[in-house]
């Protein structure tokens, strides 16, 4: 009989095939976002392309557009809050079917206080049949484990129900795309409660790439986890020590440790915040 394989090997092994397959983030206008990321990532990575407040959906086009010519998946963030029109929003999704031959999006409410159309959220976006009628067959949601700035927990367990039930009512599979955190015990908490739910579509969690500790304040502060960030006045070293190493190492080690017990990870989903060539780097180095 073959010896069991080691604990620590096995960990190893599952942080690595973790990281090989984890999603990355990155802007319609970052350099990489087309033929200059096939030098850092390999082709057939699924690669999200998200919308600033400086970009039009016509630059999201674009970017996925050259990314599919270079071989990579992309995503685009379909921001309902952004879109001023219906006749907007089905040019946006004909022009992403037609020339970046996308079947898969994400969708977003959108950062905007007010619409700037008829769509207050992704809830009302998918209802208006737009999104499945231009052929997209897979949709993935957000979702906030450490709660949402302006939207209470209450109203983001409603809201969620009703996306995807409405997205299994059109015939879309459905999946959903964690906010970057920086401890297990949140995400695997949320998780669990979305089981207890009976929603068992995958999940992806967030993480942040390498990257600074003032970068990291100020996008977690904008994405509305400030409070994370504010535990470290209080003393709370866990959090210290992932933010020094800026690299989400030390949580994916904990989300991987805590599968036994909470449930396997689907997979990860890396926000790069423009530092696409360190994600590359520090990804190299995790699978050597």
């Amino acid at each position: 009989m073959a010896a069991a394989e080691p604990l620590a090997d096995r960990t190893r092994q599952r942080i690595a095939e973790l990281i090989a397959g984890a999603s990355i983030e990155l802007s319609p206008r970052d350099d990489f976002a087309g033929d200059g990321l096939r030098d850092l990532f390999p082709p057939g990575t699924t690669v999200f392309v998200n919308h600033p407040p400086s970009a039009t959906y016509l630059d999201i086009v674009a970017a996925c557009t050259r990314l599919r010519r270079a071989g990579f998946t992309p995503v685009p963030h379909i921001a309902a809050r952004r879109l001023t029109n219906i006749e907007q929003a089905v040019d946006f999704l004909r022009r992403a079917t037609d020339e970046a031959e996308i079947a898969d999006v994400l969708l977003i409410g959108g950062d905007p206080a007010w619409p700037a159309g008829p769509f207050r959220d992704s809830l009302t976006l998918l209802a208006s049949g737009i999104v499945e009628s231009h052929g997209i067959d897979r949709v993935r949601f957000a979702g906030y484990p450490e709660g949402h700035p302006q939207i209470s927990a209450r109203s983001l367990d409603r809201a969620l129900t009703a996306k995807l039930a409405l997205a299994e009512e059109r015939g879309l599979a459905a999946s959903l795309v964690t906010q970057f955190g920086f401890e297990a015990t949140p995400i695997e908490d949320w998780v669990a409660g979305l089981r207890a739910r009976g929603i068992d579509c995958p999940v992806a969690v967030g993480v942040a790439g390498p990257a600074s500790v003032v970068t990291l304040a100020k996008f977690a502060v904008r994405c509305g986890i400030g409070s994370s960030l504010r535990a470290l006045a209080r003393g709370h070293t866990a959090f210290a020590r992932i933010l020094s190493e800026a690299a989400p190492d030390a949580l994916i080690d904990a989300l991987v440790a805590g599968e036994a017990e909470s449930g396997a990870i689907d997979g990860l989903h890396i926000f790069t915040f423009g530092g696409v060539r360190r994600t590359a780097e520090w990804r190299g180095q995790k699978l050597r």
